[in-house]
């Protein structure tokens, strides 16, 4: 059984597999499912913008490095600004100018930083993040977009570093800050939004309509979800975040679901 009446939720979700932890600063508040590895998909994003701000904090790339279309830059790269198309090299736009979601802008920015390290992304991200966070059943094999699979265990230890950085500390609070701000383009799964607030790497929740976390998470929530039934988010505000692992696509059947976990996990385990 759950051990919340929020987590108790997920047990009537038409999914065979379902994991979740609520974790504030100080560690793990409650969890539920299985510890098993699954498939992230793109909130693998997260945990490669958590490399690259750690490589940064190295000096191996900085934000303003030039990368990716002519104009375009590390950070219009993490941003979803710098132009390119969602899966290959055709570009859409001028950098900075739009909000245009692309998987293979995160994969020319691992291949540049990897570049810089010499080196592969997969190791770069051991050695900045899953080894100092001791994520040790988390592995990236294939696009750094979207190829992570690990447990709800590990998730939640990415949640609670989001939450509370250690990792590149003021990096990571500047990338849960609006990039580029007033960029209006289209959130995957839930059409245009005007604007479509992005910080370096995670979705920032702002006052989006509709919306995968919940009714009354902060503007300044921010995090992703995935196409394999997967989101995480941290809520600065509330100093809680919220780590959730499926084995079943992502569809209608989440949009009414997500947002009421989300809103009960606030009421559950928020601030009085």
């Amino acid at each position: 059984m759950p051990d919340s009446q929020a987590l108790a939720l997920v047990e009537s979700w038409p999914v065979d597999t379902v994991a979740v932890a609520v974790v504030n600063s100080g560690g793990v508040l409650a969890r539920t499912g299985p510890e098993v590895e699954l498939p992230w998909a793109s909130v693998t994003k997260p945990l490669t913008a958590l490399t690259v701000l750690a490589a940064i904090d190295d000096g191996l790339v900085s934000l303003d490095d030039p990368a990716g279309p002519p104009g375009s830059t590390v950070r219009h790269l993490l941003a979803h600004a710098s132009g390119l198309n969602f899966g290959d090299d055709q570009v859409m736009g001028q950098p900075g100018q739009r909000r245009i979601y692309s998987n293979r802008g995160f994969e020319v920015l691992a291949e540049f930083v990897a570049e810089r390290a010499e080196g592969s992304f997969a190791d770069l991200m051991i050695d900045l993040v899953l080894d100092q966070l001791d994520m040790a059943d988390t592995v990236l094999e294939g696009s750094p977009a979207a190829k992570v699979t690990g447990p709800v265990g590990d998730l939640a230890t990415l949640a609670r570093e989001l939450l509370a950085p250690t990792i590149a500390p003021a990096l990571t609070r500047e990338a849960a800050k609006v990039a580029f701000p007033g960029l209006s383009g289209v959130l995957p799964g839930y059409g245009r939004q005007d604007p479509n607030d992005w910080g370096l790497g995670f979705e920032i929740r702002s006052h989006k309509t509709p919306h995968w976390t919940g009714a009354n998470n902060s503007p300044a929530t921010f995090g992703h979800f995935g196409q394999t039934g997967t989101f995480l988010w941290v809520d600065p505000v509330a100093g809680l975040a919220c780590a959730c692992l499926t084995d079943r696509n992502f569809g209608e059947w989440a949009h009414p679901l997500w947002p009421a976990l989300s809103d009960a996990v606030l009421a559950e385990f928020g601030q009085p």
